[in-house]
Formats: C-alpha cells, structure tokens, sequence
C-alpha cells in the first residue's frame, strides 16, 4: 500500500476536497499518513483567500523537496490542489520543477488519470474548468467515516465578483449540486455515523439546486428536506452572502429544532461607502434588518461574521462606522484581518492602497472589541446544561471536546467511549475561546 501525506490550508470547502480526493487516491491504493517522512506522494491542497498564499506554498514545497532529497527511496510525487494551483498552476511548474502534478479545484476528479499520465509526462497542469461536474464521480467514492460531524458540499462558485475577492476566478461560476445527488450522500454519512453535517458553499445560501422532478429548491427548502433523515441530529450550514438571505432561510431557523442556533454572515465593512468599493451589493441598513429578522425568529441565535480592515480609500469615519456595527450587533465570535491585495482583483489595483501600520492599528482595535464581545457571549453558558457533541480525544486521554449548539469549543472529562454521541453538560467556566464542563 503506498502511502499520501496530506496538507489541507483554508476554509472547510478545502477539508472536505482533501477528504474527497483521499477517497479516490485509496481506490488507487493509497492510504494516508500523518508522517511526511513514510509518504510515498505528497498533497497540498491550497487556499488563495489569505495574504501570502503562493509564499507559504513555495515554502512547504521547499520542506518537501529537502526531506525527499535526504531519503535514499525514490523521489517523492508531489501534487499542488486547490485555489493557488487554479491560479498560478503553470508559475508554480515553472518556479518549482520538483512538483510534478498542478490540478484545480474543479478537476480533482480526474486524479487517478493524471497520475497515470506522470509515469510518461514529466510534469502536467489541469486547471480546465470540465463541462462536467465533478460531484458526477464522487457519489460512489464514499467510505466508511467514522466521525461524529462532517462537511458536505452542495454550492461552489460565486458570481458576485466582489472587488477583493479571488474566488470567482479560482472556483468559477455559481454551481448548485442536485438535490437528490445531497440527499444521497447525506444517508451515507449518516449511515456511516455521522450525527452532525455542516453544509458548504462559496455562497451556500445562492443553492439553487433542482431535483428529479425539476423543482427548484434554495438552501431553506433544500435544510426542510435534510431535516426528515432519520438519523441526522444536527446541521448547520456556512458560508452566506446577506444579499442570498430569504423567507425561507429564516423561517427554517424557527421551525427546525435540528437546525442549530448559529448563523455566519460576513459584511466585510460596517461603512456603505466601503461596502459600495466592494461591490458587496448591499448596505449594513440592509443586513441590519436581517439581523433583525433572524433574532425575532430566534433569539438565542449567535450570529458571526468577517471584516476586512484598511480597504483602499478606509477613511477614519468609515473605521468607526464599521466598530459601531459591531458595537450594534453583539457578535458570538468574528474573523478580521487587515486587508491584503490579492493579485488579479479589481481593488488590488485601487488607489489610496493604506498602509501596514494604520491598518494593522485599526485591526487590533476591532479585534479586542470582538474578543470582548466573545467572552461576553461564551459567560453566558455557565451554569447552563448545554447538548454536546463529542467529536474527539483532548491532548489528555480522559478529556473530551466537542461542539456546543453555538459552534464552541467545549472540553469536559469522561471515558472515550463519549466520543461520537450526544451529551448533556453542564458549563462550569469559559474563556475566549472555549467552554469546560462536566457531563451530567
């Protein structure tokens, strides 16, 4: 049995393709390890959202390179997946010959092929986007998972083309699987184990996908169908684009006690003027009603969200404009980070480009609001008997962590045997981060 060493950078979209192409990858008689010195081949599966993306790359092809050379087997095949392979694919054959297969997010399907082509090609680059999908190849491919939660993609792609973003360019147009291509997979996660999924998308909440009928179903109707499998215990979904939010999102979060009480939805910026540069397509007036929307619907309900910080032409009004959002919606947790240029964009090219000190000034002051905001949100749980879903073994073997209703990190002692099932615990403590408890 050969062996695959698997490193997946980014979103949880990347998670579920790495485990994917796993599963084709042991069809053709590989197994993965977690030791890069025993591997046999090497995958990277690469994320182009963050700053820096390509310099990380290089950089672990770099590690690669140096422990194969080192080892007296023969060279290790090398394979570069995911977003920067879309992008760069050709720059990075052309910067490091030592890879041998470049292959785009769209296109991982065609793995067993491609490696079979390196055994007469040198070094080959597929980042086509096919006419045909690659979820068509997929459906059989499942496994046995043995895990209490997984991810499963219904929607990749994004048509919105906001100014910053990579993604229309490095994942395509908007692509809805078909509904009953969800459902089946859904029943072999289940039926593998599986009591929590967590449904994926670029912009989940633009699904649109159709069933054999030919009916049309977007995300609220497609999670009611979802809630009828007999089985299933939880679900959630990420990530949205307020602009995608209708009736039926928000009644499914009043009707569906499966449905869990957490909704991310990223702004990005609190100013419009900012939001307008970023061809976001709405205003914060606009997601403020939806806010409002989903907590008269459910009022427990933990919203999160992202905020790019220091945007080109991000005045000092429009900073505040965007920590008094903040201020106003009371986050559960939220992801910032100071705005970096990706190559290829539109705002890449934008004037009054700020600079890294007032950027990263204005990010620690957003940061320590959310954070506050965090630890307020996670105090709230102590005292409380929350519902917990043990996914795994902490660093010490009596302790368990797993994930609360509002997507926490909750830790709590008990024998292994917890791992997998559903428990009731009793919060004790919280910090930033986290939650400890005490299964009743």
């Amino acid at each position: 049995m050969k062996k695959i060493y698997v490193k997946t950078y980014g979103c949880q979209m990347n998670v579920y393709d790495s485990d994917r192409m796993l599963e084709i990858l042991s069809k053709e008689g590989f197994e993965e390890t977690k030791d890069l010195k025993e591997s046999d081949a090497v995958l990277l599966n690469t994320c182009h959202i963050r700053e820096k993306a390509a310099e990380k790359l290089y950089s672990d092809i770099g590690r690669v390179k140096k422990i194969s050379e080192k080892q007296s087997k023969k060279k290790k095949t090398l394979i570069v997946s995911g977003c920067v392979a879309q992008a760069e694919g050709k720059e990075i054959i052309k910067r490091s010959p030592f890879v041998d297969l470049v292959v785009g997010p769209q296109s991982y399907h065609k793995l067993p092929n491609l490696m079979q082509s390196l055994k007469s090609e040198k070094r080959i680059v597929e980042t086509d986007f096919p006419i045909e999908s690659k979820f068509d190849h997929l459906i059989n491919q499942k496994n046995k998972i043995r895990k209490s939660s997984a991810f499963l993609t219904i929607q990749e792609g994004c048509d919105k083309f906001c100014t910053f973003c990579v993604v229309p360019y490095t994942r395509g147009a908007e692509y809805s699987r078909p509904v009953n291509d969800i459902i089946d997979e859904a029943k072999l996660l289940i039926d593998s184990g599986v009591k929590e999924i967590t449904l994926l998308g670029q912009n989940v909440n633009a699904y649109h996908g159709i069933d054999t009928s030919g009916k049309i179903y977007s995300l609220g109707e497609l999670l009611y169908k979802l809630a009828k499998l007999t089985g299933l215990k939880r679900l959630r979904y990420t990530t949205n684009h307020p602009r995608d939010v209708d009736d039926a999102m928000i009644s499914a979060h009043k009707d569906l006690d499966i449905l869990m009480p957490y909704l991310h939805l990223p702004i990005q910026s609190g100013s419009n003027k900012i939001l307008k540069l970023m061809n976001r397509g709405h205003t914060t007036n606009d997601y403020l009603k939806i806010i409002e929307k989903i907590r008269n619907v459910r009022p427990d309900i933990a919203i999160s969200s992202d905020f790019i910080i220091g945007f080109p032409n991000e005045e000092e009004n429009d900073f505040y404009d965007t920590y008094k959002l903040i201020e106003s919606v009371q986050y559960s947790q939220a992801y910032s980070f100071a705005y970096s240029a990706r190559p290829g964009t539109p705002a890449a090219n934008m004037d009054n480009q700020l600079s890294k000190k007032i950027k990263m000034e204005r990010l620690h002051k957003v940061q320590e609001l959310i954070w506050s905001q965090q630890r307020l949100f996670n105090s709230t749980m102590v005292g409380k008997t929350i519902e917990i879903l043990a996914d795994r073994l902490g660093k010490d073997q009596k302790q368990i962590i797993g994930k609360s209703p509002y997507l926490q990190s909750v830790h709590f002692d008990g024998p292994k045997e917890y791992v997998g099932k559903i428990m009731n615990v009793k919060i004790i403590s919280s910090n930033t981060n986290s939650l400890a408890g005490e299964a009743i």
